[in-house]
């Protein structure tokens, strides 16, 4: 891989800083004496990803259970900094290896969702339980290297069990995952060592939730099945925290749209530790700003990131690496 100079790790690093300024410029930027948004929807179903409604309300007690096939969202909200959560963006990294002190710009993107079945919920609300099928794609591109080499691909596909009853939530999932890295990457390094790596995996999350939906904390773990090399320690550690801001009418890039534009602050940090790297905490923190209109599942973010523990991607598992950089995120 091409590397760059350190004093472009420290350049990036800058720009990174100034670009979270940004973001808190334009969260300052917005009318603070807007009263907080209540967002309605003519939606049959509620979007429990994000709805903070998300427990009974008086009256709702004696609600009916509905049996739903093809349900929107999840009762389980995403995990928001966890980087191997199915989702889809598109990201830069400045990224630094932080035994051999070189560093890449590396472009990262995934492709992927958690895609409800069956779903088993009270009416009008977020409680219930849902069955589905998780698919992700995630790849990893050196940007200044030859034609933009593909240095790495993830490739996830597994079945989540969720479920929700009023602020407390969890998931359970098994999943596959394999991982193959680039031909470009391959020819350019003859004899390089390619390691298969791929297992499969249990795991689980239990979330606590704030009432009205602005903060969770939630923790879990997970144990490798089936693994290759077949060497790897099996038990992973994983827990984090997120926040949500108040949901405000956006004064940028919302006039004249039908319904408004909505704006809220989103932070996360999300933490991993597995018995194969002898525990050492691997951290990631995101933040930055949400916009979505009423009454759609489709949102938009732009975040910021930093990372430090082990490379999260493929064969690279025992390299320890720190990054920074932003990218937009979709959700549907």
């Amino acid at each position: 891989m091409e590397w760059i100079s350190r004093t472009s790790w420290r350049r990036t690093s800058r720009a990174a800083v100034w670009l979270w300024a940004c973001t808190a410029w334009l969260l300052l930027a917005t009318d603070a004496r807007a009263e907080p948004v209540l967002v309605q929807t003519e939606r049959a179903d509620v979007d429990c990803r994000f709805n903070p409604n998300s427990v009974s309300h008086p009256g709702q007690e004696q609600a009916a259970w509905e049996n739903v096939f093809l349900p929107d969202g999840d009762v389980f909200r995403p995990l928001m900094a966890d980087l191997k959560q199915p989702q889809t963006f598109a990201t830069i990294q400045q990224t630094q290896a932080l035994e051999s002190k070189t560093s890449s710009t590396v472009g990262s993107v995934a492709l992927g969702e958690n895609f409800g079945l069956w779903s088993r919920r009270k009416e009008g609300t977020c409680n219930g339980v849902q069955v589905g099928i998780l698919m992700g794609v995630f790849s990893q591109f050196d940007l200044f290297g030859p034609s933009t080499e593909l240095i790495n691909t993830d490739f996830m596909i597994g079945f989540p069990l969720s479920w929700r009853s009023e602020f407390v939530s969890a998931r359970v999932r098994v999943y596959h995952q394999s991982s193959h890295l680039g031909d470009q990457f391959l020819l350019a390094r003859p004899g390089y060592n390619n390691v298969e790596l791929s297992f499969e995996e249990i795991d689980g999350i239990l979330s606590f939730n704030t009432p009205g939906g602005w903060g969770r904390v939630y923790g879990g773990g997970g144990y490798l099945i089936r693994r290759e090399p077949s060497t790897l320690d099996r038990l992973k550690a994983q827990w984090g925290v997120e926040l949500r801001g108040p949901e405000i009418h956006s004064p940028l890039f919302g006039q004249g749209l039908k319904g408004g534009l909505i704006i809220t602050p989103v932070f996360g940090a999300d933490f991993k530790a597995f018995e194969e790297l002898k525990w050492v905490i691997n951290s990631n923190v995101e933040g930055g700003l949400e916009w979505f209109r009423p009454g759609t599942t489709r949102r938009l973010r732009l975040l910021f990131n930093y990372y430090w523990g082990y490379n999260p991607y493929g064969q690279f598992y025992s390299q320890k690496i720190q990054s920074v950089g932003f990218g937009l995120y979709l959700f549907f």
